[in-house]
């Protein structure tokens, strides 16, 4: 008669748990997006302000406090809308061009140049909207233009820092079904008659 051998409790046999992979649900991507927005809005404004305040009157721009934080509050409060919006169109460009896609069974993936030229193209194009806004609300070229630069710096560092945060933050993350490993074949047993 013929018997299974029981796999082994413990010892180097054991078969090595499968790591557990996780995915991002669409509420994490909301929570993610709202909070970016949150900062980078707020970076804005606190930029802004200094700016207006302390290069304003070098560059012959007088404002008083409660002059700059109006204007401040001006420039981030309708890049929420502008850059919602062209967040949008960049993304549609985006899905349009395929440059930097393959396709691996029914997975898109994207390669690090296309990732790469992606972030560089929507750092401009938001730091361009924050310049002509602040020019729009300040009036100035050279403070709008501070505005502007300052935050392309500003803005690479808050991100990095919101997405090691993010890092740890457990919200909307499910876990994936993960591949099974088919498991190595039991060696024959002689059979005994």
């Amino acid at each position: 008669m013929r018997t299974a051998a029981e796999p082994p409790m413990t010892g180097s046999d054991t078969p090595a748990a499968l790591p557990v992979q996780h995915q991002a649900t669409r509420r994490r991507s909301l929570a993610k997006a709202v909070s970016w927005r949150a900062v980078g809005s707020l970076d804005t404004l606190l930029l802004s302000y200094l700016l207006i305040t302390y290069l304003g009157p070098l560059v012959g721009l007088e404002h008083t406090s409660r002059q700059a934080l109006g204007a401040a509050s001006m420039i981030a409060l309708t890049e929420v809308a502008t850059k919602m919006v062209l967040y949008y169109l960049h993304e549609r460009f985006w899905e349009w061009t395929s440059w930097g896609t393959s396709h691996t069974g029914n997975r898109r993936r994207e390669s690090y140049s296309r990732s790469t030229t992606k972030t560089a193209t929507w750092r401009i194009l938001a730091s361009l909207d924050t310049t002509l806004l602040a020019w729009l609300f300040t009036g100035n070229v050279a403070t709008a233009a501070s505005i502007g630069g300052l935050e392309v710096a500003t803005k690479l560092v808050l991100y990095f820092f919101h997405e090691r945060a993010w890092a740890h933050i457990g919200y909307g993350l499910v876990a994936a079904t993960p591949v099974a490993l088919a498991p190595d074949p039991a060696p024959a047993e002689p059979l005994t008659s």
